[in-house]
């Protein structure tokens, strides 16, 4: 069971020869995968820059009294959303 074994040159030179061109074709991928993440990430940069963060402030004169707001309603794009059924 001790006894060592050796391979002829050839098989080893060709499974070097193998594994040279499998690391190649990785190097290649990885190099792809770094090029589409920087790809991606400036798409990401590029969308978000579209669009324009505004703030809006609105001076009101209340009178005598104090401004009351209430109602909860999610505004989608212009539209409120609120339930205006009489019970």
């Amino acid at each position: 069971m001790t006894e060592e074994k050796t391979i002829p040159y050839i098989v080893h030179e060709s499974e070097v020869a193998r594994l040279e061109r499998v690391i190649k074709r990785l190097w290649i991928l990885c190099i792809i995968i770094f090029i589409c993440l920087i790809g991606t990430n400036a798409a990401w940069i590029w969308w978000e820059s579209q669009w324009e963060d505004m703030t809006i402030s609105q001076d009101v004169d209340t009178g005598t009294g104090d401004a009351v707001v209430t109602g909860t309603g999610d505004i989608n794009y212009g539209e409120n959303k609120t339930d205006n059924k009489n019970p």
